[in-house]
C-alpha cells in the first residue's frame, strides 16, 4: 500500500472513531466535535480513560499501536463502568466496534473516579503481561534484537552459538512493512512451527492479494551512522523463498522483506565501490582490503601430514572443518595458522586450494556465460549507489536485473538488443538506494554476494554489538560447553576481544546492595 492509501485509510479510521465515540466523549464532559480531530482526539480520549499522555506515541508506532489498541479499547469501555471480562472480551473480539453499541444503544455512565487498579489478581497478571510484551516488542523492534549465529560463515570473528545483541539504531531502525503479524519472532512461530505474519506468500502472487496490500511502505528512522567497509553487518537476505531458515524442501515462498531470513556478514564493499577478489583476497578501488585485526579470513588448505593427525593436533591449532581425505587432509586455515603447520615436523606441504577464472560457475553471480569468475577470482564489479546512473546493455543488464525489477520495483522487458523499463526504452538507469557487498570470513565455506549480488540498503537489519552468551554444542560436559571467554565481548574493535562478564556481574551487585539500603532506609524511616 503507497503513502497516499495509508493517509486514506487513517483518515477512515478517524471518522469510525468518531461515529463510534462522539456520545462517549460529551457523557465524559467534552464536545463531541473533539472526538473527530486527528491526534487531538486521542490525547482528550488519555485525558477521559485517565491514562498518560505518552501512550499517544505508541499509538503511532507500527507494530507496537497494533498492541495498543485493544487496551485502548478495554480501558474505554471501563470508563464507562463496563468491568466484566465478557465486556472487555467483546471490545477487543469487535475490534472496538463495541463501543458503537456503548455509543447508541446502552444508556452508559461516564465513571469519574475509576480506580485504575485490576479489580482481580488475574486482571493484575494480564496487564502486567501485556505491558511486558509491548515494551520487549519496543526494544526489540526499533533499539536491539537478540540473534543467534546459526552458520561458520563469520568462524573464528563470530562462532556458531554466539548469542548476539543486534543495534537497530546505528544504521536507523527499519520501521516493520508487515503489519499483522505475531510479537517478537521472525517469520515462524517456535512450537507450533507455523508462519507467523499474515501474507500471502505464493510466489506466483506476489502484490496482488488483499493480504499483501495490508504492508507497510518501507521506511528507516535517521540512523547514528553509515555502514562502514569491513563492518559486520545482519540484513535480510535479498533471494529468500525458503519457507524458514535451513528449509532446503526446494518449496519456495514469496516473503516480505522484514520476514526473510536474518543473515550476518561482513560488508567488504560499500556504494561506489569497485570490488575484485584475487586469489581469495579482496581489493577495493585497485587496493587490497586491510581487514581488521579481529577478522580472520579462512581458506581451505590440501594439507599432507607424516600419519594420521590426532584430536587433540586439532585442538590444539583450533582447527573446526576440514576432513581425511586418505592421502591427505582438508582443512579450514587463516593464512597465519597454515604458514605455522608448514613449520611444524608432522606436516608435509600446506596448500591452499583456489578456484581459477575461466570456468564457467552457474552458482556465481551474476549467473552469466559471458562471466566466467569463480568465489576466489572474481569481478571487477561496481557496487551500486543511490543517484549513479550507468549504461544499460546485454553485458550490464546481468548485474543489474534484480536491482531494476525485485528492489526497485520497475516493469523490465528485453526486445532483442532492445531494453525497456515501464514501457520506455532504456539505455541508463539510476539507482535509488545504495547497495552493499556483503562476504563471509569463511572465504570458501559461505553462501553470500559471491552467489546473489548486492544487498539493498532496505534489506539492512542492523549491527551486531554485543556478544552475551555463547555456547558451545559440540563441547563435552556442561562446563565446556559456555565459552566464556565469548560471555560479555563486542563484537567490534581493535584487540583481542575482552569479556566484560565480571564487570556486569559487579555493577549488578552494587545495584542490588544499593536497592536493600534504600529499602532498609525506608523501613527504618
Amino acid at each position: 500500500m503507497t503513502m497516499t492509501g495509508w493517509l486514506i485509510l487513517f483518515l477512515i479510521v478517524q471518522v469510525i472513531h468518531f461515529l463510534g465515540t462522539w456520545k462517549l466523549y460529551v457523557k465524559a464532559g467534552r464536545k463531541a466535535w473533539e472526538a473527530l480531530v486527528p491526534i487531538y482526539n486521542a490525547i482528550v480520549l488519555m485525558k477521559i480513560i485517565k491514562r498518560p499522555s505518552w501512550w499517544i506515541i505508541l499509538l503511532f508506532i507500527p507494530i507496537i499501536n497494533l498492541l495498543m489498541f485493544p487496551v485502548v479499547w478495554v480501558e474505554t469501555v471501563r470508563s464507562f463502568g463496563k468491568y466484566s471480562t465478557a465486556s472487555s472480551f467483546l471490545a477487543v473480539l469487535s475490534l472496538g466496534f463495541y463501543n458503537f453499541y456503548l455509543n447508541y444503544i446502552e444508556d452508559v455512565k461516564y465513571v469519574e473516579d475509576r480506580s485504575l487498579k485490576s479489580r482481580t489478581e488475574l486482571g493484575e497478571w494480564v496487564s502486567s503481561i501485556v505491558f511486558a510484551i509491548i515494551a520487549a516488542t519496543l526494544v526489540h523492534t526499533y533499539f536491539m534484537q537478540p540473534y543467534t549465529i546459526p552458520t561458520s560463515s563469520l568462524e573464528k570473528s563470530l562462532l556458531v552459538g554466539d548469542f548476539l545483541f543486534v543495534s537497530k539504531f546505528h544504521y536507523g531502525a527499519r520501521t516493520p512493512m508487515t503489519t499483522v503479524a505475531a510479537p517478537m519472532v521472525h517469520d515462524t512461530i517456535p512450537l507450533l512451527k507455523i508462519k507467523s505474519y499474515l501474507f500471502d506468500d505464493d510466489v506466483s502472487k506476489k502484490e496482488t492479494s488483499w493480504k499483501n496490500k495490508l504492508q507497510l511502505p518501507y521506511f528507516r528512522l535517521p540512523g547514528l551512522q553509515d555502514i562502514k567497509r569491513n563492518e559486520i553487518v545482519v540484513f535480510s537476505w535479498p533471494v529468500d523463498t525458503v519457507q524458514k531458515f535451513f528449509d532446503k524442501s526446494g518449496i519456495h515462498k514469496y516473503k516480505p522483506i522484514d520476514k526473510k531470513s536474518n543473515y550476518v556478514k561482513r560488508c567488504v564493499g560499500v556504494p561506489g565501490d569497485s570490488l575484485e577478489i584475487k586469489d581469495g583476497y579482496i581489493f577495493i578501488n585497485g587496493k587490497q582490503t586491510v581487514l581488521p585485526d579481529r577478522a580472520k579470513p579462512q581458506y581451505m588448505h590440501k594439507v599432507v601430514a607424516n600419519g594420521q593427525l590426532s584430536g587433540s593436533f586439532f585442538k590444539r591449532f583450533n582447527i573446526t572443518e576440514g576432513g581425511n581425505m586418505g592421502d591427505y587432509y582438508i582443512l579450514n586455515l587463516t593464512d597465519e595458522l597454515a604458514q605455522k603447520l608448514r613449520k611444524n615436523p608432522m606436516i608435509k606441504s600446506v596448500e591452499k586450494q583456489l578456484k581459477p577464472k575461466g570456468n564457467y560457475d552457474k552458482r556465481v553471480f551474476p549467473h552469466s556465460t559471458e562471466y566466467a569468475w569463480s568465489e576466489d577470482n572474481y569481478g571487477p564489479i561496481y557496487i551500486p549507489e543511490e543517484g549513479k546512473t550507468v549504461e544499460i546493455n546485454s553485458q550490464t543488464l546481468p548485474f543489474y536485473k534484480r536491482i531494476i525489477e525485485d528492489y526497485e520495483h520497475n516493469n523490465l522487458m528485453v526486445n532483442g538488443n532492445e531494453i525497456y523499463i515501464n514501457g520506455e526504452l532504456a539505455t541508463t538507469y539510476t539507482f535509488k538506494q545504495n547497495y552493499y557487498w556483503l562476504m563471509g570470513d569463511n572465504r570458501q565455506n559461505s553462501e553470500d554476494a559471491r552467489f546473489w549480488g548486492y544487498v539493498p540498503f532496505d534489506h539492512v537489519v542492523g549491527k551486531p554489538v554485543f556478544i552475551w552468551m555463547s555456547w558451545d554444542s559440540n563441547a563435552e560436559g556442561i562446563q565446556n560447553k559456555i565459552r566464556w571467554e565469548r560471555v560479555f565481548t563486542t563484537v567490534h574493535g581493535d584487540g583481542e576481544p575482552v569479556s566484560y562478564l565480571y564487570h556486569f556481574l559487579g555493577a549488578l551487585a552494587l545495584w542490588f546492595g544499593y536497592s536493600s539500603y534504600r529499602k532498609r532506609k525506608k523501613k527504618e524511616a
